[in-house]
């Protein structure tokens, strides 16, 4: 009966860590997600810079505006360039410097995006082998009356 009782305590507690695990790496691919889609912003703009760089003054452009609606623009100045550095606050900076932040940024998210996969594998293979234990517990629970 004792044994049972064991088997039953440790079922428990490898349900709920289970679960726990899985809330976990659910979080994970949120997180990964999102530093994807903030990595695919970043990208976005180093290209656009790197088309801006060879353009000429007054070059009519066109600029998306949201909902694929764009507004045609001239350039005035290709090196002048406004970055937002957080908190509602932006910097004019020179292209090269523009080009030089947003690098960095997705050079630190990319730093992120690694740290965040290997935590969600760690995740998931002990998810793999708790469900493994959780089997077993099962199928010896099953046999015994």
């Amino acid at each position: 009966m004792a044994n049972r009782d064991k088997a039953e305590d440790e079922l428990r507690k490898l349900s709920m860590e289970m679960r726990y695990l899985e809330q976990t790496a659910e979080t994970l691919q949120q997180r990964i997600s999102m530093v994807n889609a903030a990595m695919t912003d970043l990208t976005y703009a180093n290209l656009t810079l790197d088309g801006i760089e060879k353009e000429k003054e007054n070059s009519e452009l066109l600029v998306p505006i949201g909902g694929s609606a764009y507004v045609k623009v001239k350039l005035a100045d290709s090196n002048k360039i406004i970055v937002g550095m957080g908190a509602g606050v932006s910097m004019e900076k020179t292209l090269l410097e523009a080009k030089t932040t947003l690098k960095e940024r997705l050079d630190e998210l990319e730093k992120t995006m690694n740290a965040a996969q290997q935590q969600f594998t760690q995740v998931a293979e002990r998810i793999n082998s708790g469900r493994s234990r959780l089997e077993t517990l099962l199928a010896s629970r099953e046999g015994k009356p």
